[in-house]
This record gives C-alpha cells, sequence and structure tokens, in this order.
C-alpha cells in the first residue's frame, strides 16, 4: 500500500547539560558488545512491529551483520522486570564535509516493546542513548562528535517526536513522500517470525 509519509528530521549541536532521567526501579541498560545479526533483528522487529518498521525485515543475516560491524555501531538494550523492553541503536561516522575532525552519530533506532509503554522507561532510554551517543567517538577512535541526530515518521509512536525535543532535539528538516508500507502495522509476534 502507497501512504503518505511525513518524515522529521532532529538535531542536537551541544551535549546536554542535565542528567538521564533515571530508570525505574527493576529495569537496566546493558551495551550488547558482540551483538549477533539474529538478535539484532529480533529487537528491530519486536520494537518496530506495532509502527511498521518493515525497512531491515527483509534483510539478509550478511547486511545485518555488515551494519552491526560498522565502526561506530553500538546497541544498547533496556531490560525491565528481567526481560528485554526496548533498544537503542548508535551509528556514529566522521564527517563528510571539509572538517574531516569532527564525526556525527546517529541515534539509527530508538523504542520500545508494546509491554513497556506508559511506565516511565522511554524517556530514562532515550536520554542514556543520547549520553552514550556523544561519546561513541571516545569508545571508537573516531573525531570529536559535532551533532546527534535523529529521524523520525508519523508511522512511528505518536509521542516520538516530543519525546526528542523534550531531551533536547531541534526540528532541522521534514519531508513528505509517498513510501510503499503494510497497510496495517504487523505487529511484534508475525514481525518477530511468529505463525499466524
Amino acid at each position: 500500500m502507497t501512504v503518505q509519509v511525513t518524515t522529521t528530521t532532529l538535531r542536537m549541536t551541544q551535549r546536554p547539560e542535565t542528567p538521564a532521567r533515571p530508570l525505574p526501579n527493576g529495569a537496566r541498560i546493558d551495551q550488547v558488545l558482540d551483538p549477533t545479526p539474529e538478535f539484532a533483528r529480533w529487537l528491530y522487529a519486536a520494537v518496530g512491529g506495532p509502527w511498521r518498521w518493515t525497512d531491515r525485515l527483509g534483510w539478509s543475516r550478511q547486511e545485518w551483520a555488515d551494519n552491526l560491524a560498522r565502526p561506530g555501531a553500538e546497541l544498547y538494550v533496556l531490560y525491565a522486570d528481567g526481560g528485554p523492553a526496548g533498544y537503542v541503536q548508535l551509528d556514529a561516522v566522521a564527517d563528510d564535509s571539509d572538517d574531516s575532525s569532527r564525526s556525527s552519530v546517529e541515534v539509527a533506532y530508538f523504542g520500545l516493546m508494546e509491554h513497556a509503554i506508559g511506565r516511565g522507561l522511554g524517556g530514562a532510554l532515550l536520554g542514556y542513548g543520547i549520553d552514550r551517543a556523544w561519546s561513541v567517538p571516545e569508545r571508537r577512535d573516531l573525531p570529536l562528535a559535532r551533532t546527534v541526530w535523529v529521524h523520525t515518521c508519523d508511522l512511528d509512536g505518536p509521542h516520538a517526536i516530543a519525546n526528542y525535543r523534550a531531551r533536547g532535539f531541534e526540528i532541522t528538516d521534514e519531508t513528505t513522500a509517498e513510501q510503499d508500507y503494510p497497510a496495517h502495522a504487523l505487529g511484534a509476534w508475525a514481525s518477530t517470525g511468529g505463525p499466524s
């Protein structure tokens, strides 16, 4: 099905001075030091299934492995009550501008699983991800970060832009285009490969 989709790009050019919101009791965030394609794909599908994230569902295992092996890629998983509840994936790259002494870091993917929405976890996870985004270059032998950025679209959760703006992102661009998406969200079960 072809739908009109508005994509919003948001950026921040300074590291926030306010510390990230603390996680609620029973929650923690772990970095996945050597993520497998299987786990990364499952996170993408479990979080994105309710929001029509389908772009990467057709990727081969090698495409997932190549994406995870990028020099500036990092993956963090939020756990609540002992199980996965959401994740954030970062992707840092050296700027292709004239000033190659800087890099930019994309919050490539961020979201909660359906059971974790409305529990005060999203702001804490995003704040943690932003803090880690600014320090990716230090860990990955890349130039200092000039910007941290993210894009979202109107197929994402209804509070996505408000959450990003509350953490210090500013809208820098909006584009609307026709894109192919399923008529309805697949849901986490179908997206992760569950039988109907």
